[in-house]
């Protein structure tokens, strides 16, 4: 046997093992099971158990919390170098044990290997990384002063307390990395809830997070139901802020327990993003991307570009495009698979009843569709002749599902925005055109918080990443998405006296 495979073999019992124990919470360094029982874990790929979960309960927040309190003073009283050492150690860590949390993401969610290896794993060591650096470059800023007098005016930063950040299912391990480390170095501590569907490369994480060095309480792990951990998370009146990415529906909610007592929340929801593409793309880089923005991830991505405006000159074209490709997709759960499952028999027969009233609404199916057999399998989907007002075009679908418009030479470009902008949501955008002056016109006319040009790529440790209007509030990623979770002091001395 090669050395290779000895080491995918050993990674895979590792993993096995792991996955033979009941998964368990995290409070204040140790080990615990919940008040509520267990659960099973459901394979995607499948629609069979793999593991079991312990599941929380209100006390169980509770007991985190206060162990996150107290740990606040041990973490604070860290120099800011030793907390940007901790935090970069545990980037160390994730990239060590890449390939056992790429298969543990894969069976977590369903997504294939490659695409757990190369997105999630690396994209969770690369942020852990980013975020330590931040601990050392917080700061404030002195102000000049109108008022007669010798003053001295400045500003600090200090963080918040205890932080509760609630991570969805799409992405865990990035996503609760990311929440993690930016608290982390912006000198918070945390309590950390994932989603009950898919909570094991969190738990991983939280060994990771003790094997680092970081202290016992500073970062805790609470499994569970949103309705019962999460809604105690948000309620819990020491709990300094939310940090939630997840539905619009549930943000909505918890925006407004937030705002009752005042508590910060940062909320990074759903997406209907729009794809704008002219004739003078260079349609051999915009149909995989475009392809790729919808189907990645089987279309379970907030920021996916799902609404398609492509000029009537291309537009026979750039579907037949679209379509060749999408066909091309091999989706499955084998090791080499571009598309894995959407996520539950739930999430399917939603992401089939949008198609179905697409096409009762007068789309046409150009692709896709449903997937028989075990497993929650749906092909990327391209539907045109759709319009603005149909329920598939207006709501959130969160699967591998394009819906194609088109505009023309006499479509100006405030019409084109007005048609581009016509959504609840703004999350994210791209255009595709070699002429400048039309890209930077729509990029600072698109209501959304990033604009992609001629490009794929949007999302990166460095840019700061939200949305607006029903996307959400607060930013994540670079020096925005650490001071998140601080407030701002105003200090003033009247040096006369």
């Amino acid at each position: 046997m090669n050395t290779e495979l000895m080491v995918k073999n050993a990674t895979q019992v590792k993993v096995d093992e792991f996955l033979t124990r009941p998964l368990r919470m995290l409070i204040d360094g140790a080990w615990v099971d919940g008040e509520h029982g267990e659960r099973e874990l459901i394979d995607p790929t499948t629609g069979a158990a793999f593991a079991r979960v312990t599941r929380g309960s209100e006390a169980n927040v509770d007991a985190a919390v206060r162990a996150a309190e107290r740990a606040g003073a041990v973490w604070r009283e860290l120099t800011p170098a030793r907390r940007a050492e901790l935090i970069h150690r545990l980037g160390e860590l994730i990239h060590e044990h890449a390939d056992e949390l790429a298969l543990l993401e894969s069976k977590n969610t369903g997504k294939p290997l490659s695409q757990a290896r190369m997105f999630d794993v690396a994209h969770a060591a690369e942020t852990a990384i980013a975020n330590s650096g931040w601990a050392t470059r917080l700061n404030g800023e002195t102000r000049d002063m109108s008022r007669p007098g010798d003053w001295h005016a400045m500003t600090i930063r200090q963080p918040l307390g205890v932080v509760g950040a609630i991570v969805p299912w799409n992405a865990p391990l990035p996503m609760a990395v990311n929440k993690t480390t930016a608290a982390l170095a912006a000198g918070c501590t945390v309590v950390l809830k994932p989603a009950e569907i898919t909570p094991a490369t969190t738990v991983r994480l939280g060994e990771l997070i003790l094997e680092a060095g970081i202290p016992a309480g500073v970062v805790n792990i609470v499994l569970g139901a949103g309705s019962v951990v999460g809604e105690a998370m948000v309620q819990h009146p020491t709990v300094a802020k939310i940090s939630f990415t997840g539905s619009t529906e549930v943000g909505v909610r918890i925006g407004q327990a937030c705002a009752a007592s005042m508590k910060k929340c940062s909320l990074e929801l759903g997406g209907k993003s729009p794809v704008i593409v002219f004739p003078d793309a260079n349609l051999a880089k915009a149909v995989p991307a475009v392809a790729m923005g919808i189907f990645g991830n089987s279309g379970q991505v907030c920021a996916a570009g799902s609404r398609l405006f492509v000029h009537q000159a291309i537009h026979e074209e750039f579907v037949a495009a679209i379509a060749q490709f999408a066909n091309q997709l091999r989706v499955g759960a084998a090791g080499d698979a571009d598309l894995g499952p959407l996520i539950s028999d739930t999430q399917k027969q939603t992401v089939l009843g949008y198609i179905e009233s697409g096409i009762q609404e007068g789309a046409t199916l150009v692709c896709g569709g449903d997937i028989t057999g075990p497993g929650y399998f749906v092909r990327p989907t391209v539907m045109t002749d759709v319009h603005a007002d149909m329920k598939m075009v207006r709501e959130e679908i969160f699967g591998p599902v394009l819906a194609v418009q088109t505009f023309d030479d006499e479509t100006s470009l405030s019409e084109l925005l007005a048609r581009a902008n016509d959504s609840d949501y703004g999350l994210s955008a791209s255009v595709w055109t070699r002429d400048i002056s039309t890209a930077l016109t729509l990029a600072r006319g698109l209501e959304v918080g990033t604009v992609r040009l001629n490009s794929a790529v949007g999302i990166d440790p460095a840019l700061p990443f939200g949305g607006v209007k029903m996307s959400g509030t607060g930013r994540e990623n670079g020096i925005e998405g650490v001071e998140q979770f601080t407030e701002i002091k105003t200090i003033v001395i009247d040096l006369s006296s």
